[in-house]
């Protein structure tokens, strides 16, 4: 008896991100399409007070030094694969402009991820190793269940863990260290 492979699935392609439902975080990894539900209001929460608690003072410059594109849910065309973090930032000494694509095609300087239990993996074990094949210098990655925040930098094209930070722990972290933040002001409370 011959058993037979099944036929492999054909590479899933922008038209699939571009056809997911509307409700859904659709990304494309190495030809293969994800979709989540979107996110859970923890996870919101913290996305949205980090979004603030930068973009003040790094992307319009109140009480900070400016410079910065700070940018929740950005669409990343990244090489063939389509990611979408929470949050990333683009000097703008590296892109002066925004690009007037719905999507953004350069990389950008720092990316965050909020880990939630059906992204963890995902965020963890595909799209960390992305950001470091493209490039990007520097990456947080969240845990609101947890209360926690990991600091990684770019080198030699490997992630290196910089910090570890838990609860109402201060943070003055590569790239925004100039403008430190209580950790606590991503719970909620």
């Amino acid at each position: 008896m011959t058993v037979q492979n099944p036929a492999p699935k054909p590479r899933a392609t922008y038209q699939d991100v571009l056809d997911a439902p509307d409700n859904w975080v659709a990304e494309l990894i190495d030809g293969v399409l994800y979709m989540q539900a979107r996110p859970a209001p923890k996870h919101i929460v913290a996305a949205s007070a980090l979004g603030m608690l930068l973009g003040t003072p790094f992307q319009l410059g109140r009480g900070g030094p400016g410079g910065w594109w700070i940018v929740d849910e950005p669409e990343l065309h990244l090489g063939d694969d389509v990611l979408v973090p929470d949050l990333a930032g683009w000097r703008r000494e590296r892109m002066p402009k925004l690009p007037d694509t719905a999507w953004f095609g350069t990389a950008p300087d720092w990316a965050c991820e909020m880990l939630s239990p059906s992204t963890r993996r995902l965020d963890l074990f595909a799209k960390r190793p992305l950001y470091a094949e493209h490039g990007v210098r520097h990456l947080w990655i969240i845990d609101p269940e947890e209360r926690t925040l990991e600091a990684f930098t770019l080198r030699d094209g490997e992630w290196v863990l910089t910090a570890t930070l838990a609860d109402d722990a201060e943070v003055a972290l590569a790239p925004f260290e100039a403008v430190p933040f209580a950790l606590t002001g991503l719970w909620g409370e």
